[in-house]
């Protein structure tokens, strides 16, 4: 159980697709201990993904319930394994920001709506449809397995990337 440093853009591993996992064992529960730690350390983080510590594994946790825009419309921690999205509705914008990308924010547009399907670290497959603020998230976090930033989603690089004033 540790915090491990987030690589951060342009670090050629953030762009890179993840590898499947196919043992669940010590390894993969400690990799998903040291995400977790990883996340509750970051400043407002409210996810991690394997490859924002150096892993090219399909892994990502979030929690969203500590979150002023997620505490009421969550499913708590989620340790998911090999997530896909089966499905996905609705489109809003939204400013996102990542702990690979300090020095800035930025106005995404996402599905508003999706059922996500993965394994859990124990190997049960779960299955569940997010809305709202934790749907964007479980997205965000997909993305850094698909080697995606938000950076490559922003609605417009001339009116929707903004400088952070603050990191916490």
């Amino acid at each position: 159980m540790a915090v491990q440093p987030i690589l951060i853009y342009p670090n050629p591993i953030l762009k890179m697709q993840a590898w499947t996992v196919e043992h669940f064992d010590d390894e993969l529960r400690q990799l998903i201990e040291d995400l977790v730690d990883t996340m509750r350390a970051g400043p407002g983080s409210v996810g991690v993904a394997a490859p924002q510590i150096g892993v090219s594994s399909r892994v990502c946790v979030i929690d969203v319930s500590n979150n002023r825009h997620g505490k009421d419309n969550n499913h708590g921690l989620l340790l998911m394994v090999n997530p896909e999205i089966v499905a996905r509705s609705g489109a809003a914008v939204m400013r996102e920001g990542c702990m690979s990308v300090p020095d800035y924010t930025g106005d995404v547009e996402r599905a508003t709506e999706v059922t996500v399907r993965f394994t859990e670290p124990d190997g049960n497959v779960r299955e569940f449809t997010a809305t709202g603020f934790e749907a964007v998230a479980i997205q965000h976090e997909m993305d850094h397995l698909d080697g995606f930033l938000f950076l490559d989603r922003i609605t417009s690089l001339k009116t929707g990337l903004f400088r952070r004033k603050s990191y916490k």
